[in-house]
């Protein structure tokens, strides 16, 4: 039986190589309004869907960060990249980070999107029973995009965020990913890193806030940064595009070590799920 590839799609053919990694409510869909206005000249984005989400629903596994990152390291075997950055969304954020723990010498540069901190984001009783319920209720994952993007965006963007979230998501994953992000700690792991870190955080999140990450993100490595996006909330591919491309691609500018990284394919969609 042949190994499972995570799906994927690549855009641009730059020399920087960059693995992006979505959050627990999307797919790599997530990404689609920064794709129009990436620096393709520059960059080569490999967007991909972790299992349980979009093209890998379906797909067998435990559904777990650590899982997660031994997905994206073997895709960079296959795409042929030895070094890259790896960008992440929230829980994206947390497999970014294994990717980290797992091979550091393989990472470039590491962007947290709103990220969900190594340490585990333990929940209160009552946002558990929120959110453990968000994987069977679509009603709970609009009180949540709505809390998170700080009760003030329309109601038509509310119910397509969550549309496209049931759609493009496999209930008992997205019910398991939870307890992974959540629950688990490896923070002793990317305590110390070198590599340099940006944080990207949302003033209108009121969970993974910029005073957070500067208790955690900040604290664990040590070239760490931290951007905060006035206008964002949560989603700020969605709420911010322009502005997060922006300083996302600056700091990925920053890494003068332009040695290719491996070959790509040049755009298009990767392999399925097999």
């Amino acid at each position: 039986m042949a190994s499972f590839v995570l799906p994927h799609a690549l855009h641009g053919t730059g020399p920087h190589k960059v693995i992006a990694v979505h959050g627990w409510f999307s797919d790599r869909s997530a990404f689609d309004p920064v794709l129009p206005d990436l620096d393709r000249d520059a960059f080569q984005y490999a967007v991909v869907d972790l299992r349980g989400y979009g093209e890998a629903q379906g797909a067998a596994g435990a559904y777990t960060t650590g899982e997660g990152a031994g997905d994206v390291l073997a895709l960079a075997d296959r795409l042929g990249w030895d070094r890259f950055s790896v960008v992440g969304h929230s829980m994206g954020a947390g497999v970014a980070q294994r990717v980290l723990a797992a091979a550091p010498r393989r990472v470039r540069r590491l962007v947290g999107i709103s990220p969900v901190p190594a340490s585990g984001l333990p929940l209160p009783p009552e946002q558990w029973e929120l959110f453990s319920s968000a994987a069977h209720a679509p009603e709970n994952r609009r009180a949540i995009i709505d809390l998170t993007s700080g009760g003030c965006r329309p109601d038509a963007w509310l119910d397509r965020m969550v549309r496209h979230s049931v759609e493009r998501s496999d209930p008992t994953a997205v019910r398991a990913w939870l307890d992974s992000w959540s629950g688990e700690g490896f923070e002793a792991e990317v305590d110390g890193s070198a590599v340099p870190a940006l944080a990207v955080t949302g003033t209108l999140d009121p969970a993974l806030t910029a005073e957070l990450t500067r208790r955690t993100w900040m604290r664990w490595y040590a070239n760490s940064e931290l951007i905060e996006l006035v206008s964002a909330g949560h989603y700020a591919m969605d709420e911010t595009p322009l502005e997060l491309i922006r300083v996302v691609e600056d700091f990925l500018r920053a890494d003068g070590d332009d040695d290719g990284g491996g070959e790509g394919d040049g755009e298009g969609d990767g392999p399925g799920a097999g």
